[in-house]
């Protein structure tokens, strides 16, 4: 029972890092990388769908992301959505292929993209926490209804509190190693 809670904890503050990577990965640093464009959703036959699924998304260069889609038709809907994102980037089309350099970033959007980033990893280390008091609640109600020691229990709260530090500390990790690649020119 208290493995249980230990494991479901674990899992749901493994589940926010990741988020916080993937929330990360949209953000953009000056240099091109392909899950860049992966929250672009493109108008496909009436419906809305994410960019990978109707184009491959490859890095030409360091500061340029090339698009080639599926069907050649679709290359004016997929600049518009590119257009329309919330990147600031200007598509080149080129034949069937599009280009989107990436304009290096100014140090004051440098900046401001920092305080952005900061602003998620606090979303996540709160994530973690709301789950870390989720089980010590879970933990409480088992004391309570006397299915458990308040011994075991203690030992089981240090277990999640190690676990809740170890995840923060990941969080931390992922937050420095985005944040030097917005400083880096």
């Amino acid at each position: 029972m208290v493995d249980d809670i230990k494991n479901d904890a674990g899992a749901r503050m493994a589940r926010s890092v990741e988020a916080l990577r993937h929330e990360l990965g949209k953000i953009r640093t000056g240099r091109a990388h392909a899950s860049l464009l992966d929250h672009v959703t493109v108008s496909y036959y009436g419906s809305d769908v994410p960019l990978n699924q109707v184009a491959s998304v490859t890095v030409s260069d360091p500061r340029t992301l090339a698009v080639s889609p599926w069907e050649k038709k679709i290359v004016p809907d997929i600049e518009k959505a590119i257009v329309r994102s919330d990147l600031g980037l200007n598509p080149v089309t080129s034949g069937d292929v599009i280009r989107v350099p990436l304009p290096p970033l100014t140090e004051e959007r440098r900046k401001e993209m920092t305080r952005v980033v900061r602003q998620e990893a606090e979303q996540a280390r709160i994530a973690v926490r709301n789950i870390r008091r989720a089980a010590n609640q879970q933990l409480k109600a088992l004391v309570k209804d006397a299915h458990l020691p308040e011994d075991t229990e203690k030992r089981a709260e240090a277990d999640i509190q190690k676990l809740t530090d170890r995840h923060i500390a990941r969080i931390d990790s992922v937050l420095e190693e985005k944040e030097h690649d917005l400083m880096e020119i």
